[in-house]
């Protein structure tokens, strides 16, 4: 079987996540073959965007999503994602069971829950016009006075089928924005069999090479071995003696491929849908991105791998984005990152006076 160094496996999940060349390419084909990116925030997948798509600008994701061609609701992993429409449709019955897992987080707090009871009250009020989640509790919480807010709300979360009604704002939705039925905004029906193979070559054009465990990292699907070993797959060992599984002629570009600086907002999909993260990041360097409280900061990456955080702020007009290296930065690479740093704030704060890149001080 065929070794793939940790260059090479690096260099093709690079490549087929765009971040090795920019490509001129519409906003909701590169959603598509991301199959979807994580939206916790509205902001997220357009700077995600921005980092993959040459000359992208953002008023064309803005009318995909006018348009209904992309939507943002709960899918992989029970968290928010920028979906296309016809993924959402394709796929939401395949991670129903992934969504419906999830309300056992709720432990003391869903005593008293029925969930199909819940279900059937949600859609009736969701029927009627879109709503924030906090109306949805609340009229809930007058059917069922004795059953928690919260749980209600995340059982409306997780299983009736939802997508947030976008407005006219930047970044396309709200902090609180309204939900609404999915197959009403769509104006479809859902596709009703459970499609977890397609999923397995889905993740894999986006993600691979990989293993079943990377697959369920990434979706929440369970036992997805016998998934793989049904499908028609290629298979290689990373330097670990790991299998690792591909689709036949998927990109493996030679491991010497350079790959330049990238900017990734919070939450990328890049850090989240591996079992083992070290394909993008040290195990080293986890503690500074993955937080405690569950956020995964932003990050940018130096020939291919996770190499600082960056924030942003503006204030009097100055917009100006920080870099924290987690190591020494080369000239070179700083010139680089400085490059691709003003043109991140330039997209960012457009009408802000002037735009700075600095470096924060790295404890010795």
């Amino acid at each position: 079987m065929v070794v793939l160094s940790a260059r090479a496996v690096n260099r093709a999940f690079l490549a087929r996540q765009l971040l090795l060349e920019r490509e001129e390419v519409g906003a909701a084909d590169v959603v598509g073959r991301l199959v979807g990116m994580q939206g916790q925030e509205p902001k997220h997948p357009y700077l995600g965007l921005w980092t993959r798509i040459d000359g992208f600008d953002e008023e064309e994701l803005d009318q995909a999503v006018r348009a209904r061609e992309i939507v943002r609701g709960t899918m992989f992993r029970g968290t928010l994602h920028l979906v296309t429409a016809a993924d959402y449709l394709r796929f939401r019955m395949t991670v129903a069971p992934v969504l419906a897992a999830g309300l056992k987080v709720l432990g003391d707090r869903g005593a008293g829950l029925e969930p199909e009871k819940v279900v059937a009250a949600a859609e009736t009020l969701l029927a009627k016009e879109p709503l924030t989640f906090t109306e949805v509790r609340d009229a809930l919480q007058q059917q069922f006075p004795d059953v928690n807010e919260r749980a209600l709300g995340f059982c409306t979360r997780m299983l009736v089928p939802l997508v947030m009604y976008p407005a006219d704002v930047r970044w396309s939705w709200t902090a609180n924005s309204r939900f609404t039925p999915a197959e009403e905004w769509i104006g479809k029906k859902l596709h009703q069999q459970a499609e977890p193979g397609e999923l397995v070559i889905r993740y894999l054009q986006a993600f691979g090479p990989a293993t079943p465990a990377d697959l369920q990292t990434w979706s929440g699907l369970q036992k997805a071995k016998p998934l793989f070993d049904d499908l028609d797959l290629e298979t290689f060992t990373d330097e670990t003696g790991k299998t690792l599984y591909d689709v036949p002629a998927a990109p493996r570009p030679d491991p010497d491929t350079p790959a330049p600086a990238r900017f990734l907002p919070e939450f990328d999909n890049v850090l989240l849908s591996h079992a083992k993260r070290e394909r993008i990041i040290a195990d080293e360097h986890k503690p500074a991105v993955f937080t405690k409280n569950l956020r995964v900061k932003a990050t940018y990456t130096v020939d291919g791998l996770v190499a600082g955080l960056w924030t942003t702020e503006t204030k009097r007009g100055v917009a100006t984005l920080t870099l924290t290296p987690f190591g020494r930065t080369l000239k070179k690479t700083a010139t680089e990152l400085e490059r691709e740093g003003t043109a991140l704030l330039h997209f960012l704060e457009p009408n802000a006076k002037t735009h700075a890149v600095v470096t924060a001080e790295v404890p010795c």
